[in-house]
């Protein structure tokens, strides 16, 4: 297994950027965000695999999810990911895969495959 140091999360530019941003949006009303934005309920929910996820509903914005998406590259969100899927140790605690996929595997699955 390979590690990457990374800066603590508070310490990260995105982290920075979006603690900055907070103010900006605190005191947003919805009310005031759908006017301003009739798509925003199409535009901020989406439904994958079952499951409805609808973030129109908080105060967030367009500024708000690209600095969260910063963060989630900043944090090398996508390589564990991919290590989770492989089966690799990223357990650090118990130096052992993750199991979360086969927790959500369909009966037959493949997941025997992806964890080793």
């Amino acid at each position: 297994m390979t590690t990457t140091t990374i800066a603590p999360l508070t310490q990260r530019r995105a982290w920075q950027a979006l603690a900055a941003h907070y103010p900006k949006v605190q005191a947003l009303h919805l009310r005031q965000l759908f006017a301003d934005d009739p798509t925003r309920g199409e535009r901020l929910s989406l439904e994958a695999i079952g499951i409805y996820f609808d973030y129109a509903k908080h105060r967030i914005t367009d500024e708000t999810l690209a600095l969260l998406l910063q963060l989630a590259a900043e944090s090398g969100l996508r390589s564990s990911i991919d290590a989770m899927f492989r089966g690799d140790k990223i357990n650090v605690t118990e130096k052992r895969a993750v199991l979360h996929i086969a927790l959500r595997a369909t009966k037959g699955g493949c997941v025997a495959k992806i964890v080793r």
